[in-house]
């Protein structure tokens, strides 16, 4: 099955670098580039698939059951800019040849090295029998990832400067996923990136293990009163759950429920709040006025610069 939407996925990509973007790039002269721009075209085509499923699914919902309705909707309109750049943007161009460009002189002193990195599938090789089976392994372990590294966003003053943006919204939607500085995204691609290296996770597959844990991660910022039950609430994170999250007294390092797609982190670590029929406001209450209601201009600058009274503070300060 994912041979299958591979092969339909390249083909899509296929035809629209050849109809659309090979001709401009002729006419412009830029057909050194080609191999890049085909490249990019995949991505961008990723990006479109990834806002369409996760607007498919969350729109419905935050209009059947929302915890809260507003007059105004402008810093909202924020947070979709904010998506529009990450996923379809120069911004994720910028990251795509930054990273790509390392990821192969990285392979490429690994090959010369002769060090072949253990996998999952060195380590258990019966998993080559089972593709889906390795997919949900590869999930589980990217996830548990994803909840250290959103711990010690908390956990660590000059990272909670960055992260304080995500949380600074009052008015909480399935766009607020994207909400982060570049910084913060950088750092996150890096990291699930080198983890997903580290273990072995095949080129096909990560498109896919993105997609879910994007979907899974929009879902639970969605502005919809929903849980998935007292065994559904320890077995997958619902909007009710990370809600609490957001809570405005649940900022910086006293936050609870830092589970992307799995609570049984929580459950094991001691972070979990499993409240039921509880939304709580959102919002950051110590964040500058900018992270709040400006624009994603004004939030990138007032990121840096909290950043760097971050690292200049005195500790304990």
């Amino acid at each position: 099955m994912i041979a299958a939407i591979e092969d339909l996925y390249d083909q899509v990509t296929a035809w629209i670098f050849h109809a659309w973007v090979q001709p401009v790039m002729y006419e412009l002269g830029l057909m050194a580039w080609a191999d890049d721009a085909f490249d990019w075209v995949g991505f961008f085509l990723f990006g479109v698939v990834q806002v369409l499923v996760v607007a498919l699914v969350c729109l419905p919902l935050e209009r059947w059951r929302p915890v809260e309705r507003w007059d105004s909707r402008r810093v909202v309109w924020t947070d979709i800019t904010y998506t529009l750049l990450a996923r379809l943007g120069l911004l994720p161009l910028l990251g795509f040849v930054v990273f790509s460009g390392a990821a192969v002189a990285i392979e490429g002193a690994i090959a010369d090295s002769g060090f072949v990195p253990p996998t999952l599938e060195t380590l258990l090789p019966g998993l080559r029998e089972w593709p889906l089976l390795a997919l949900a392994l590869y999930i589980v372990i990217l996830d548990f990832g994803e909840y250290w590294r959103h711990r010690f966003q908390h956990q660590f003053r000059w990272w909670w400067a960055l992260h304080s943006i995500h949380h600074a919204q009052t008015q909480m939607t399935f766009w607020t996923d994207d909400r982060n500085h570049v910084l913060d995204d950088v750092i996150a691609a890096a990291w699930i990136g080198i983890i997903a290296v580290a273990i072995g996770v095949p080129p096909a597959q990560f498109p896919v293990i993105l997609l879910v844990l994007r979907l899974a991660e929009s879902l639970s910022h969605a502005n919809v009163r929903l849980d998935f039950g007292r065994v559904g609430e320890r077995l997958l994170v619902s909007p009710r759950f990370h809600r609490l999250h957001h809570g405005v007294l649940s900022v910086g390092n006293s936050g609870k429920n830092y589970g992307v797609l799995l609570p049984v982190w929580d459950w094991l670590f001691g972070t979990a709040d499993f409240k039921r029929d509880h939304y709580p406001r959102t919002g950051d209450p110590g964040a500058p006025a900018a992270y709040v209601s400006g624009g994603w201009l004004r939030q990138q600058g007032e990121g840096l610069r909290e950043v760097w009274r971050a690292l200049r503070a005195p500790r304990g300060g």
